[in-house]
This record gives structure tokens, sequence and C-alpha cells, in this order.
């Protein structure tokens, strides 16, 4: 990932920021390189792939830095109002996504006053401002998901079947298996965690998902909730063998020793 990383870095230095804009001709597809560069290292610096710390914040920091001049250049561009929304809205969390050992929290026990309130309301206005307004994209609709967790005051009152709808939108306009993986959860919370493992049943043997320790923890996640305790075990303990973070292997193992059958 590092690699990776470093790459990215190079493909944002190479665009001569702030952004000089190529010809007509190749803006669209320039600006979607640019968009998944940015997302990329976004997605490093809130997740990272490897090592002892769960997040890195100058990352994620100069990943929203970029998108905000990108942005200015390209005011009427609703793809790129979408992903600053999406990168402000999920970034707004990231104060609760931590205990102070630095272990993970998820999503449905964070303490939500520690969340950004300025960088929801930011978030909310980017897509109140864009969405329905013109093409609708997969930033556009990933930050109206994440301005639904967002504006929900407690866990339980998620709005499950409204950010499954928009998963179903955006699996037809983006479609992928990590659209298919974060849909599996949604249906799992509005529809059961049956319904959830029968939508993750599509990605079994799907060669993109292979290595990726998302599939095992969500499927361990949806058969804890279902009651079957063994088999839960059994994929969180594979899920953490599968990562490379160290705070993702110890919150998965912990889950696994819950749901063992001698605990």
């Amino acid at each position: 990932m590092a690699q990776r990383i470093s790459r990215a870095k190079q493909k944002i230095r190479s665009s001569a920021l702030p952004f000089a804009m190529p010809p007509d001709a190749e803006l669209p597809e320039r600006l979607r390189v640019v968009r998944q560069v940015l997302y990329l290292v976004f997605n490093e610096g809130y997740t990272t792939s490897g090592g002892p710390s769960l997040q890195r914040a100058d990352l994620t920091a100069e990943a929203i830095r970029l998108t905000r001049m990108l942005r200015a250049q390209l005011p009427d561009d609703h793809e790129t109002a979408g992903l600053l929304a999406l990168m402000l809205l999920t970034d707004a969390r990231r104060a609760a996504r931590a205990d102070e050992q630095g272990g993970l929290i998820p999503l449905d026990e964070q303490d939500r006053s520690l969340w950004h309130a300025g960088q929801i309301a930011e978030g909310i206005a980017l897509v109140s401002a864009t969405l329905g307004k013109g093409p609708v994209g997969p930033y556009q609709l990933q930050a109206a998901i994440a301005a639904l967790h967002d504006e929900a005051p407690t866990a339980a009152a998620t709005d499950w079947p409204q950010i499954l709808a928009l998963y179903e939108v955006l699996e037809r306009v983006s479609p992928g298996p990590v659209v298919t993986l974060n849909k599996a959860v949604a249906v799992g919370w509005a529809r059961g965690p049956l319904a959830g493992l029968a939508v993750l049943g599509e990605l079994d043997g799907d060669e993109r998902m292979s290595g990726n320790h998302r599939l095992e923890a969500v499927r361990a996640h949806l058969l804890e909730r279902a009651g079957q305790r063994e088999r839960a075990h059994q994929a969180y303990l594979k899920a953490a063998r599968m990562t490379a973070s160290v705070p993702e292997k110890l919150y998965l193992t912990l889950r696994a020793s819950l749901t063992s059958s001698e605990h």
C-alpha cells in the first residue's frame, strides 16, 4: 500500500497543482483519475492498510485540502463537490473511531458527541446543493449515504431502508464488489442478517475480493447477529489473519473470542 500511496502522490504532483485544466476533450477522464487518486489517499489515511495505527490524519487532511482546491477551480462540478462532501462526512467521525489505546470502535458503538459538527454541516450542505441537480455520480451517492449516517442521533435511529435504496442506485451507477459488500451490510440491517448473508454470497468466488479481510469481517458480523456463533467465530478469526492493520486485527480477534463456544 505504501507504494500505491507513493504512486498516487506522484500522479497528483504530475497534475501540476493547483490543477491546471486540460483540454475540454480530456477533462472528464482526467478528472475521474484525479478524484480516484484523491479518494485513494483519503481512504489510506482514514483506515491505514497496515501497521500499528488505525488512521493517519495527515493523509486525510491533505486529501481534503487538495479536493477543496480542485472544487475551487470547478465549482459547478457536482461529482467533485460530492467527493469533498464524502470526505468531510466520513472524516467527521475520526475522533470517535478509536479508544485511548488506539483500538477500533465500530460505527454503531461510537460516541456521536465526538463527531465534528462543522464538517457534518458542511458536508450535508454540499450534498443538498448538488444531489439531483444533474447526472448523479458515485461520489454524490456515497456522500448521501454518509450524510444519513451522520444525521442519525443514535445507531438505532439510522435510516437503513433509505441507505439501502441509495446502495441499490449506486450498484447500478457504479457496480463493483465493494459496493455489493456495503449493500450486504445495509440489507442486513434493513431486512435482517440472513438476507444480508444472501447478498454477501454473491461475492463468494469473486477474485476481486481475494485477500480482502472485509468480506470475512462482514460475514462474521452478520453470522453473529443471526445467532450462528461458531461460524461467526471462524469468520472473525479468518478476517483477523487477513488484515495487516494491528488495530483491526486486535478488534477482530476480540470479536472472535466473544463468539467462542468457550466464552
